[in-house]
């Protein structure tokens, strides 16, 4: 894989690669401001699939789980430049202004701003920096992210409510929280802080509740879903493994035959 990132600053970085996809499962610790330059990602969470094209821009909340599929796309890379919002960031930010402090919620969905020339102008002027050695300065960074932020706040004035969600997860329902995300491919840890708990506790809790190890659980979710798509959605195993959790094909087909005794591509 022809795979590249360029930093300024750790908050700031311009990502590029050739190959065919990359795919990850992610749960993101801070918000990321993404500026699309080439390329195509699809970005499926719980309840909604996006798909993000040149040009578009868009922000994904923090701490929540999304499956991540980048493509080039027309012969170019994937190309994207990133920001993200700190928290420590977002304080230094709303301390320092006359804000009414709202409850923050935890919203899953990511917001899309198309191609809005404010934010488009913002992310694009940072091209320029990546070109240069040496050390990015601070001050610029702190201004640019101010400025994003900024006109975040304009674009969209339920922004507030995401941005001030300084709160780490708490304990919640766990067979809830499993049947919805179950499909992201992430280690026991996540999902145990996801869940407020420790990775002991999760396990603890998990096996009083299914009588089964975590991951063997995983595997049939996963592989259900799977079914489920190739039977009634008339999907290809090729479009299907990815989306429900599998990092490879051959591994898929493996664990599908072994669960139903047949290849998912004689699935009818």
């Amino acid at each position: 894989m022809d795979f590249q990132i360029q930093y300024l600053t750790p908050d700031i970085k311009l990502s590029s690669f050739d190959d065919r996809l990359f795919k990850t499962e992610a749960v993101f610790e801070y918000h990321m401001l993404v500026w699309f330059i080439s390329g195509e990602t699809k970005i499926i969470q719980v309840d909604k699939t996006y798909l993000f094209k040149a040009g578009d821009i868009f922000l994904i909340p923090r701490n929540h789980l999304s499956t991540i599929i980048n493509y080039p796309k027309d012969g170019l890379p994937h190309k994207a430049v990133v920001m993200h919002l700190t928290t420590e960031r977002l304080k230094q930010f709303y301390g320092s202004i006359d804000y009414r402090h709202k409850n923050g919620h935890r919203e899953s969905c990511i917001y899309s701003f198309s191609s809005h020339p404010l934010l488009r102008s913002c992310l694009a002027s940072l091209i320029p920096y990546f070109e240069i050695e040496g050390a990015f300065p601070e001050n610029i960074a702190h201004l640019k992210i101010t400025e994003a932020i900024s006109i975040l706040r304009e674009t969209n004035p339920h922004i507030d409510g995401i941005l001030t969600d300084f709160d780490e997860p708490g304990k919640v329902d766990l067979i809830n929280f499993m049947e919805k995300n179950y499909m992201f491919n992430m280690p026991l840890e996540r999902f145990g802080y996801l869940t407020g708990r420790s990775l002991s506790t999760f396990n603890r809790d998990f096996r009083k509740i299914y009588q089964i190890t975590p991951q063997r659980w995983l595997t049939r979710k996963r592989l259900e879903l799977a079914y489920y798509h190739l039977s009634e959605k008339n999907k290809k195993p090729s479009d299907v493994f990815l989306e429900v959790g599998f990092e490879d094909l051959s591994h898929f087909s493996h664990a599908f035959k072994k669960q139903y005794g047949f290849a998912p591509s004689l699935t009818r």
